[in-house]
């Protein structure tokens, strides 16, 4: 593209679900109620982790930390996209963008490694359960969430960086509903070749080796389950690994479908449809999916009750 064609950028459109103006009292309606359960609900989980001492183990803490991510995700793109419905205006500033789309990308990476992390908690108390105390030492749980921050920024900052580089043409109009990676790609006038290599290689580090991690964990838990002679331990175990494998199915086919395909063939449509999925909705269902049917958890936010078993 030619020079003329590309211009400094002050700011970006958000242009989000705009083209159906009908239905924006109802998205505001929705988006505002899936945020506030979201928040309030990961909220509770953390006060009631942090004020139980007998849920200060290493599985409600890695809890802990994902309940805190998932409550700073959501207030990273769901207050811009209601401001952006209640006042009709789609304007972001170059820098605001850019911001957005950082925190966006850290938090999504540390969510798959959180994500992981958990998976393996699992695999070593239900696979290793007499040398669980050892390996999953209050040492090895702060490497293993300081590592996965650490990590995420990194990623996130290097993408950013490379983006911030880029000219722009002249149409600033972004058809999402917030600052995301592949409608800012298909608007630059830069040569893009190396980011998305950068991308899909982060994509794979960060995404394929977590999944796989996740994925290995599970076949283990699953082998010893089937090893268990009582249908009642059986069921008990399984109903564990059964809630968190459906929050990783969502979160990850969610993700591959947006960011595993060229940029080319990238669909505006398709992307925000799956990201309302992982921005708001598994967000707000971790909650209720990971601890409201546990009844440690239930225990805590009941001072009555006496029960300590994961349900």
């Amino acid at each position: 593209m030619e020079i003329s064609n590309q211009t400094s950028v002050s700011d970006f459109l958000l242009l989000g679900f705009s083209a159906h103006p009908e239905q924006q009292p109802l998205l505001f309606g929705l988006f505002l109620g899936m945020y506030l359960v979201t928040v309030l609900g990961n909220l509770l989980i953390i006060m009631a982790i942090v004020s139980d001492q007998h849920l200060h183990t290493p599985m409600y803490f890695f809890l802990a930390n994902l309940s805190f991510v998932d409550t700073c995700f959501t207030c990273t793109i769901v207050p811009k996209v209601l401001a952006n419905i209640l006042k009709q205006c789609h304007a972001i500033s170059y820098t605001g963008c850019l911001v957005q789309m950082y925190f966006f990308m850290a938090l999504t990476l540390l969510d798959d490694f959180l994500l992981a992390v958990m998976a393996y908690d699992r695999y070593v108390a239900i696979c290793l359960p007499l040398h669980y105390t050892t390996i999953m030492c209050p040492q090895r749980c702060l490497l293993l969430v300081t590592a996965s921050w650490l990590c995420s920024h990194l990623l996130a900052s290097s993408l950013t960086l490379l983006m911030s580089q880029f000219s722009f043409c002249a149409s600033h109009a972004i058809p999402h509903f917030f600052c995301d990676l592949l409608p800012l790609l298909k608007l630059a006038c830069s040569d893009t070749q190396i980011f998305q290599v950068m991308m899909f290689a982060e994509a794979a580090l960060s995404g394929v080796v977590p999944l796989t991690c996740v994925l290995v964990s599970y076949a283990h838990i699953i082998h010893t389950i089937l090893r268990i002679p009582s249908v009642g331990g059986k069921h008990k175990v399984f109903s564990t690994c059964g809630s968190h494998l459906s929050v990783v199915t969502l979160f990850y086919g969610t993700l591959f479908l947006v960011y595993f395909q060229p940029s080319s063939t990238y669909s505006a449509e398709i992307g925000m449809v799956a990201s309302v999925v992982y921005t708001m909705v598994t967000p707000m269902l971790n909650p209720f999916i990971y601890s409201l049917r546990n009844r440690d958890m239930k225990g805590a936010l009941k001072p009555g009750s006496t029960s300590s078993a994961w349900d």
